[in-house]
């Protein structure tokens, strides 16, 4: 049986996925399961996923809202900026967006949602996350959202910061995380299937915070030009215990900023949380 298990070409993600990648911890019951690793951007994978592409799959919190019908999320997998975030910003100081055409990272990106629930006056200019910061270098716009690793290398490239979106999502939150991405198990699977699937994925994390420096040396093959100390920041910052469990404070952040989005008409309709069988993961652990 082959099971494709999608994410993103980050430092991250392949540290998340190291042990399942190489082997080092396989799908508990279903020893003929074969794991195939598909890597692309985040908000291709967004899109793949309302098709039902693939069996598991890395999305993005905001991406869930559309897809719910088709995924449950994963209690475990989560990307959270604890009080730090996508990060807005601009050639020249800037202090506020209203009006200003705002490069942001794809559409269903939960670093988009938050940009717009920020400042809902702005105009979106669409582009792929790469191409965020040389827009804005080149004034093609006038700020612009980054995410992944340029969150600890926009300084470098000689931009100013607007806002980290995940300080004013804590501060506007009572402290709440700020959620960013997940990861979810298709629904037509088999209950049995998806629950081991859950399984493995934790376990793919455990054993990577439990292993830092042979997850770390797989992971920076994705590691986009980071030197090997400021890939082990931008990896801690989003793997880590929280990513093996979201949490009741993470749970509820879920619930806020997707009943936020619903509320300003950002969100096609109210979304449930789905989460895969939580409480039996968590007797397994123990």
């Amino acid at each position: 049986m082959r099971i494709r298990i999608a994410h993103s070409p980050d430092s991250d993600d392949a540290f998340m996925f190291c042990a399942l990648s190489t082997g080092a911890v396989g799908v508990p019951g279903f020893p003929d399961v074969q794991v195939e690793h598909v890597l692309a951007d985040i908000e291709t994978l967004n899109r793949a996923a309302v098709r039902g592409t693939y069996e598991v799959s890395a999305v993005s919190i905001h991406a869930y809202a559309h897809l719910h019908r088709r995924y449950r999320l994963m209690p475990c997998g989560a990307s959270m900026g604890e009080g730090y975030g996508p990060i807005v910003v601009a050639g020249h100081p800037l202090d506020d967006l209203a009006g200003c055409r705002v490069a942001l990272p794809g559409a269903w990106t939960s670093a988009a949602l938050a940009a717009r629930l920020y400042a809902p006056d702005l105009v979106p200019v669409w582009m792929p996350f790469d191409q965020v910061g040389p827009a804005v270098l080149a004034g093609d716009v006038d700020a612009g959202v980054i995410i992944h690793e340029g969150q600890l290398t926009w300084r470098d490239e000689g931009l100013e910061k607007v806002v980290d979106l995940g300080v004013w999502w804590a501060e506007t939150q009572g402290g709440l995380p700020l959620p960013l991405g997940g990861n979810v198990v298709r629904r037509d699977l088999d209950p049995a299937l998806a629950l081991a699937l859950t399984r493995a994925t934790r376990d793919s994390i455990v054993w990577a915070l439990e292993h830092r420096d042979e997850a770390l040396s797989f992971a920076m093959k994705h590691a986009r030009g980071l030197d090997r100390g400021k890939a082990d920041r931008f990896v801690g910052m989003y793997v880590n215990p929280r990513t093996v469990d979201y949490g009741p404070d993470g749970r509820l952040a879920l619930r806020r900023l997707l009943d936020l989005a619903h509320a300003e008409g950002l969100l096609p309709g109210p979304v449930p949380l789905d989460l895969v069988a939580l409480d039996e993961v968590r007797e397994e652990a123990a």
